[in-house]
Formats: structure tokens, C-alpha cells, sequence
């Protein structure tokens, strides 16, 4: 009898303590997913989403240049123009401007070249008349058909081919002084005229010329009191 009673106890103490670690580990609730959850799991793709339209939306749209309302700047004109010939007129979309840019420039060219080769030949047809060596005869090519070089008519052919010489020497440098020009005029051209599309030529700024009646108050005659004149008129 005993021991069927210690048997019981056994058992029930063994329930009791069952029951206890049950309460201890499982939840009185079981939390069942919802709608939010649902929402939140979705929340990566839809923060990406607004990302990639906020970025659209914040970066600006490139918006087409409109080159009638286009204006140079003098100072990328000049340096255009200075370091590339014609450069300027280009940039000022002068373009009916660069024939006659690059006609000066090739007309000084031609010029400068072709006055020194007849500076040269001429040089060397004077050197050979004065040195008295008969194997050296260049001046031949000057001379007109069936005319000769004679003791009578030497100091006369070497007067000329100095004067010649001296000549296409003068034209070859002048040559070169009018390409520098040329090029000058290139760079103040070009500066000249970016200022100027920036110039105001409304209606508004007119010069004009008309009569008015000038008062002398240091006059006594009351004859010469007032005169006719002219007087400018500036608006702007």
C-alpha cells in the first residue's frame, strides 16, 4: 500500500513539473502574419522604386541649345584666333569671312616665296657678272633672245640685276609685313566682332541732328541776344 501511494506521488509531482516548463516556453499567443507584414516585405522593391523616380525627377532634363540667341565671347574669340588663324571667325560663325582670311594669308605666301627665289636667281646673276670667271654665266637666262653681255654693256647689266636684286629683296620682306598684317587683322576682327553682337543697336539709341535757337546773355544788343544753331541729340 505504500507503495502504490509514493507511485502516485511520483507521478503527480512528474505532471506538475511537465505543465510548469510548458507554460515557461510556449507563448500564450501565436502572432499570425498580417497585412503589414506582407507590406514590409514588399518595402525594398517600392523604396527602389521611388529612388530611381526621385533621381528621374531631380536630374534636369537636357534642354536643346537654341543658336539664334547665341552670343561669342570676346575673350575665347581673341585666343581662338590668335593661336589658330581664322579660328576666331569660326568660333563668331562668320564663316564668309574665312575666304578672305586664308586668300590673304595664301596671297602673302605666294608672294613671299616667289620674290625670294627671284631675289636669289638675281643675287647670283650679279655675283657672277662681278667675278669675272667666264664658267659662271647665270645672267644668260635674263638676257633677251640674241643679246650678249659686251665690255661696253657690262656695267649696265650689273647696275640692273643690283637694282633688281635689291628690289625682290624689299618686295620679299613687304611680303611678309603685309602677312603679319593680314594675320593682325584676323585677331582685331574677330575680338571686334564678338563685342559688337553684344552691342545694343535698338531704336532706342539714335544720334540726331537738328536746328535750336542758342540765347548769348553776354551780349548787350538785344539783336544778338538769341542765334540759330545746330544741336546733337544722343538717346540711349
Amino acid at each position: 500500500m505504500q507503495k502504490i501511494k509514493n507511485w502516485i506521488a511520483t507521478a503527480l509531482l512528474f505532471t506538475g513539473t511537465v505543465s510548469l516548463y510548458a507554460q515557461e516556453t510556449v507563448p500564450d499567443t501565436i502572432s499570425v502574419p498580417t497585412d503589414s507584414l506582407i507590406e514590409e516585405s514588399f518595402a525594398p522593391a517600392d523604396s527602389l522604386k521611388s529612388i530611381l523616380l526621385t533621381d528621374s525627377i531631380s536630374k534636369p532634363l537636357k534642354v536643346k541649345k537654341d543658336w539664334s540667341q547665341w552670343q561669342p565671347d570676346p575673350q575665347r574669340a581673341l585666343w581662338l584666333a590668335l593661336v589658330i588663324p581664322g579660328g576666331g571667325q569660326i568660333y563668331n560663325r562668320k564663316y564668309w569671312k574665312l575666304p578672305l582670311v586664308y586668300g590673304g594669308f595664301i596671297g602673302c605666301l605666294y608672294a613671299m616665296n616667289w620674290n625670294n627665289n627671284m631675289y636669289k636667281d638675281y643675287s647670283q646673276a650679279y655675283l657672277d657678272i662681278t667675278d669675272n670667271d667666264p664658267g659662271t654665266a647665270s645672267y644668260n637666262k635674263f638676257l633677251h633672245l640674241g643679246m650678249q653681255i659686251t665690255p661696253t654693256n657690262e656695267n649696265r647689266y650689273k647696275e640692273i640685276f643690283k637694282s633688281r636684286k635689291n628690289k625682290y629683296r624689299r618686295w620679299r620682306d613687304l611680303s611678309f609685313f603685309v602677312l603679319c598684317g593680314v594675320y593682325a587683322l584676323s585677331v582685331i576682327d574677330a575680338y571686334v566682332d564678338a563685342e559688337l553682337s553684344v552691342f545694343d543697336i535698338s531704336r532706342d539709341l539714335s544720334l540726331r541732328v537738328e536746328p535750336t535757337i542758342m540765347d548769348n546773355h553776354s551780349s548787350r544788343n538785344p539783336l544778338d541776344a538769341s542765334s540759330i544753331g545746330l544741336q546733337c541729340s544722343l538717346n540711349f
